[in-house]
């Protein structure tokens, strides 16, 4: 036999990036290029979504629009009909996509997801209250879910609770139990309401993005501004925790301390992405493992995960609006294909553990 030719030694892992003589950052090659990559494609993504549709609009016209020249009539369905959805829909998917990689790093499980364990569920509840009984408008059923989501997370973190710490797997179940208790009370609730009120809960409940504009994508963007970069800060933290509770001790991790922190950003960025869109569900499952895929590199990877997530939301958005003659909620788009994806994830894990 000839001898093996040797392969050439793997490249580094990481690159150290200097700012100066005291600042210095560690970039990951590959997992940048799948952030360029992704940023791409969600570029690309909203440039199909503001030309396309009953209207059909040139990409010169759009660029006019956006710049406040063009016609009234083409004005108005970029600024205030397209490009409203279409923000709406990226910054909700970064959200949940950010939440979803911190619940699955806390609790060390690709099913850990806010949908999951019941947070979008509580922000959910907290704003069909306010629909059906106080028959509140946006601003109050914005406050609703965020109410209803702090909430359910409250409870479910507490129940959680063994001694001073959470246990993943602990988490994981309670907030199955309380997912199901949730849904059962939306659904009470919902026999309840007049035939209006039903109908608008139910519709928002389902997740969508159809009439949004910008006092849905406004707060939202406040939101992210306001929770996204502190999480992003505390990602080599996250990193250390995903080593276990012992291991980040060892490092000098307060590791209770952490954890709390890290679901109190990810559950302000669910509830205010439920806020904004209702709970449009499986991103936030599926967008973290995407991007582990994408990236092939260990960590948090809250950046590649919301960018996963702001590209998973406004396409599922765009096929959901052309798949039928009518127009679908983006919701039944992502829980169609967020079911394939929980089936293969499921599978894959049933093959490991033989």
């Amino acid at each position: 036999m000839p001898p093996r030719t040797p392969r050439p030694p793997a490249g580094p892992a990481f690159r150290v990036l200097r700012l100066g003589e005291r600042v210095s950052l560690r970039v990951r090659p590959r997992a940048a290029a799948v952030c360029a990559a992704l940023l791409t494609a969600v570029l690309v993504t909203a440039v199909v979504t503001l030309t396309t549709g009953d209207y059909p609009i040139p990409v010169p016209d759009v660029l006019k629009a956006l710049t406040g020249g063009g016609d009234p009539g083409t004005r108005f369905v970029v600024d205030s009909l397209r490009l409203p959805r279409l923000t709406t829909g990226i910054l909700v998917g970064a959200a949940l996509g950010a939440s979803g990689a911190v619940f699955q790093g806390v609790t060390r499980n690709p099913l850990g997801s806010p949908d999951v364990i019941g947070f979008g569920t509580g922000a959910a509840s907290g704003a069909v209250t306010v629909l059906v009984l106080a028959h509140g408008g946006p601003g109050e059923v914005a406050l609703g879910a965020l109410a209803g989501g702090l909430a359910i997370a409250t409870a479910v973190y507490l129940l959680a609770l063994r001694g001073r710490t959470v246990q993943g797997f602990r988490l994981v179940l309670i907030g199955i139990g309380v997912t199901g208790m949730l849904t059962a009370f939306n659904q009470w609730m919902l026999t309840r309401a007049s035939l209006n009120d039903a109908l608008t809960a139910q519709i928002w409940l389902t997740g969508s993005l159809n009439s949004r504009g910008w006092q849905q994508a406004g707060p939202l963007t406040l939101a992210l501004l306001a929770l996204l970069p502190p999480l992003l800060l505390l990602s080599p933290r996250a990193d250390q925790l995903e080593l276990g509770d012992e291991s980040a001790h060892t490092l000098g991790l307060r590791v209770e301390r952490t954890r709390l922190t890290l679901m109190v950003l990810a559950v302000g960025l669910v509830a205010a992405a439920t806020a904004a869109a209702g709970p449009v569900g499986f991103v936030a499952l599926a967008a973290p493992q995407i991007s582990r895929r994408l990236t092939r590199s260990p960590g948090a990877g809250f950046g590649p995960a919301a960018l996963t997530g702001a590209l998973l939301v406004p396409l599922s958005d765009l096929a959901a609006q052309h798949a039928l003659s009518s127009e679908l909620p983006v919701g039944v788009a992502t829980g169609a294909l967020g079911g394939v994806y929980l089936a293969f994830l499921l599978a894959a894990q049933w093959r490991a553990a033989r």
